[in-house]
């Protein structure tokens, strides 16, 4: 039974004119802990991104980067080829940006989270993994990296020492391996039936796979997304059932103290 629980969501994810999802940042940011702010290369320009970490630094929300593949017509959602080195160094290009502009609004980063395609690879791949976590060790040492718990990412932060935080997807479906079912369109999924999902995944510490079957899930942290229709009623839908059932909302940084 989980008494605190960090609820992340990804924002920030706009470009330009250019919008995506039903709901604003700014009505979903007073139910959240955590922000992981899209850092110019799947979504965000210079102007966005200042703005949302202005946004969070105001209302107490703590701020994580969210690089992802260099693929803004595709959202960041397909999957770009290119060498662990290549692929890093995109990394931390959008890290330091983000960075940056926690510096001006005088916050700090929080974590790194990645986006999309870059994030199940990275799951996916020990190597790459190795060489991310390396980035993060040379960088920013105290920074956790959010990643599933059944992953390659997972693996290679608690080998090499680095703080890392697992997510519970709240409004994606796993299947009998304990990965996401991987989806372009996640559609207007039920609050109601969400809020249910994660209450049941922090009493039981269950989730029900698209095949029918119960499996085990660790987690820290609960996230669902900006761009989801209908994603204000679903973090409010998660909030009420939490609260009701006395789980506290925290950032990572909190629950991660109360471990040590």
């Amino acid at each position: 039974m989980k008494r605190t629980v960090d609820i992340n969501c990804d924002m920030g994810e706009a470009f330009g004119r250019w919008r995506i999802g039903d709901t604003s940042d700014e009505h979903l940011i007073a139910h959240i802990s955590s922000a992981n702010i899209a850092a110019g290369f799947h979504a965000g320009d210079p102007n966005l991104i200042n703005d949302t970490v202005k946004l969070a630094a105001e209302h107490g929300v703590a701020v994580g980067a969210h690089p992802g593949y260099n693929d803004l017509q595709g959202f960041g959602r397909r999957k770009i080829s290119g060498s662990n080195k290549e692929i890093v160094n995109d990394i931390v290009y959008q890290v330091g940006a983000l960075r940056e502009f926690c510096r001006r609004h005088g916050t700090s980063m929080q974590h790194v989270k990645p986006h999309g395609a870059l994030y199940m690879e990275l799951a996916a791949n020990p190597e790459l993994s190795d060489a991310f976590i390396e980035y993060m060790r040379t960088t920013a040492p105290n920074a956790p990296i959010f990643c599933m718990w059944n992953s390659a990412t997972y693996e290679a932060a608690k080998l090499l020492g680095h703080p890392v935080v697992r997510e519970l997807y709240a409004d994606r479906d796993y299947d009998d391996n304990g990965w996401i079912v991987f989806t372009r369109d996640a559609g207007r999924p039920d609050p109601k039936a969400i809020a249910r999902k994660v209450l049941r995944a922090c009493t039981e510490g269950k989730v029900r796979t698209v095949q029918g079957r119960d499996i085990p899930i660790e987690f820290e942290s609960i996230c669902f997304h900006s761009d989801t229709l209908g994603a204000l009623d679903i973090v409010r839908e998660m909030r009420e059932a939490l609260v009701a059932e006395g789980i506290r909302i925290a950032p990572v940084s909190q629950i991660l103290e109360q471990q040590k």
